[in-house]
């Protein structure tokens, strides 16, 4: 098999991987703490990642000793609120939530971008944005508007909205902020700033008495985050933007959440109600029409 056949062969895949972490989410909420998930799932990754990356970390440690901080902060964003928050929110919330609510994540990119590097918004990008914000909020509403006005949303959809906020904030830190490192030693570095910002909440997690279980479940669930949700998933996601390019590797910002509803629904047993497919007919158009400028 070519790396082309690869690469479109993960194109199938790669959505699985990623949506993998938020069905783990739900299927474990009860199971195991949330800090403490996030903390072990990326300190496992940094063990993966190890063999291949150990002699390169060496080479660039200049590098990570001048940008501690700036691998510090995307470490908090990417692995730390977007690993936790999820893990809280799943306690309240469904899988198929987390993923519709995600998908709008390349939509807060856009607008960030636009507010704080002064990158250009067409008429047709604002349509787009209006339409997949507002296709959040019906998500999360449930489908009733009314809600809005006695502020009764879900606990773990709001946990999931900031985890969301985190990882604009943190794609746009990794476009806009210079590293002298390769990507993947930068990625290896960054995993390595969350796991020690995660550190301090995961001691006090278990010193509240919140422990995870040292059974078999346990292991398999953070080895499994590990080689697929984390190792396998960001692996798979630079093969084919590597081979494939940038407009094929876009399709995974929309089969994502279409592959997470119907995983759910097999898996979980979710049910997908009215409310759900609203707000995809309304999240997935508005990032193809947010993002159309981007990928032209």
């Amino acid at each position: 098999m070519s790396e082309r056949q690869l690469a479109l062969a993960l194109l199938l895949i790669a959505p699985a991987l990623f949506c993998s972490n938020m069905l783990t989410a739900r299927a474990t909420h009860d199971l195991f703490p949330p800090i403490a998930l996030a903390f072990w799932r990326w300190f496992a990754t940094l063990l993966l990642l190890m063999p291949f990356i150990a002699a390169a970390l060496w080479q660039h440690r200049s590098a990570i000793r001048r940008e501690w901080r700036d691998l510090l902060i995307l470490g908090a964003l990417g692995m730390g609120v977007c690993g936790a928050f999820v893990y809280i929110g799943a306690d309240t919330t469904t899988a198929t939530n987390i993923g519709l609510i995600y998908a709008a994540s390349p939509i807060l990119i856009v607008l960030i971008a636009r507010f704080a590097y002064q990158e250009t918004v067409s008429p047709l990008q604002s349509l787009g944005i209006a339409l997949s914000l507002t296709g959040v909020v019906a998500i999360i509403c449930r489908g009733d508007f009314g809600v809005l006005a006695g502020l009764s949303f879900a606990a773990g959809d709001l946990w999931v909205v900031c985890a969301m906020i985190a990882w604009a904030i943190y794609s746009i830190m990794l476009r806009h902020r210079p590293s002298a490192m390769p990507l993947m030693v930068r990625f290896a570095a960054i995993v390595g700033g969350g796991v020690l910002i995660l550190l301090p909440f995961t001691i006090a997690e278990g010193v509240s008495g919140d422990l995870p279980p040292l059974n078999t479940t346990s292991f398999l669930t953070v080895g499994f985050l590990a080689l697929f949700a984390s190792f396998g998933a960001y692996q798979a996601y630079g093969l084919i933007q590597r081979t494939l390019g940038a407009g094929p590797t876009g399709l995974l910002m929309y089969l994502i959440p279409l592959y997470n509803a119907v995983l759910a629904f097999l898996v979980l047993g979710e049910d997908l109600q009215l409310y759900h497919l609203v707000g995809a007919a309304m999240v997935l158009p508005g990032i193809y029409l947010a993002t159309r400028k981007a990928a032209a």
